[in-house]
């Protein structure tokens, strides 16, 4: 990338943001399709329970590069690009129910008969959906920054973001106006993101990977209304970023209270996506929780 940023690698950033690296090795790629689409992840290999990473819409799976990273050992971790998303391919259905059978392919493929599940926003909503449709398959869930109640109106400002996302010459102009739209992200952050949520096109502009169709909002709100009722029959984390607008504190807890066996960690300096802003602290709380 040309211009004033330099893009950090991947091991050099998680360093710089506190993440304990034992196996900087970079993952394996791992396709697969249903019902004709393509789908994609990544393989960061290691022993122990199976555990599935999913991403909130927008992102990919490379938003649990540092998370990965610092929890390896533990687990044989795979993060996946939902449809639409990453290197995923786009498609005409996006429900949640469908979504939510791509993970159970995926589980699948990989020959994975029972998982641990680890979601970020929309993917919180995918992996609960999951684990109510496939109770037998999920052992334990991890949701980050998402329960019932959340503030929609809080993200206009990054959705209206999202849904400009269009070709441009350098990366620095999509960095500067993510800047302009979260001051306090980290810039280095923010770059390491867009490099991976853009291609290059063959005439040398970058290009967002993503489908840029707006999602159905009204349908994944509605989704996460139901998120209580699929939480009762297995253990949950509800992660929240401790500054974060998407999940006010009480919003937090009243899931949490709702929740036979539910507990609820609060990230220190970190937004709605806690996972790249503070990924040491979330290793902390997700290794606790995922490898009991």
């Amino acid at each position: 990338m040309n211009g004033r940023t330099t893009v950090l690698s991947m091991t050099e950033l998680a360093a710089s943001l506190g993440v304990r690296i034992h196996d900087p090795a970079p993952p394996s790629e791992i396709f697969h399709s249903r019902a004709g689409c393509r789908l994609h992840g990544f393989d960061w290999g290691g022993t122990g329970p199976a555990v599935l990473l999913l991403h909130g819409g927008g992102l990919s799976a490379r938003t649990w590069d540092f998370v990965c990273l610092g929890l390896r050992g533990g687990a044989r971790l795979v993060a996946l690009d939902l449809r639409g998303h990453g290197d995923s391919d786009w498609s005409d259905d996006y429900r949640i129910a469908t979504m939510a059978e791509d993970v159970i392919a995926a589980a699948d493929h990989l020959g994975f008969d029972r998982v641990r599940l680890v979601g970020m926003s929309l993917g919180g909503v995918v992996a609960a959906h999951v684990a109510d449709a496939h109770p037998d398959r999920v052992e334990r869930l991890a949701l980050i920054d998402v329960a019932p109640g959340v503030d929609f109106e809080s993200t206009g400002r990054m959705r209206a973001f999202m849904t400009g996302l269009g070709p441009v010459a350098e990366l620095d102009a999509v960095v500067d106006a993510a800047l302009r739209v979260n001051p306090r992200a980290d810039r280095a952050s923010v770059a390491y993101r867009m490099s991976t949520l853009f291609r290059r096109a063959p005439n040398g502009d970058w290009v967002p990977k993503s489908d840029p169709r707006p999602p159905d909002f009204p349908a994944i709100l509605a989704a996460i209304e139901r998120l209580a009722a699929q939480l009762t029959g297995l253990p949950v984390l509800l992660v929240r970023g401790g500054r974060s607008r998407v999940l006010p504190q009480s919003t937090a807890e009243r899931l949490v209270a709702r929740v036979p066996d539910g507990e609820l960690v609060v990230v220190p300096d970190a937004g709605h996506n806690v996972q790249e802003d503070n990924p040491a602290a979330l290793i902390t709380a997700l290794r606790a929780f995922l490898t009991r």
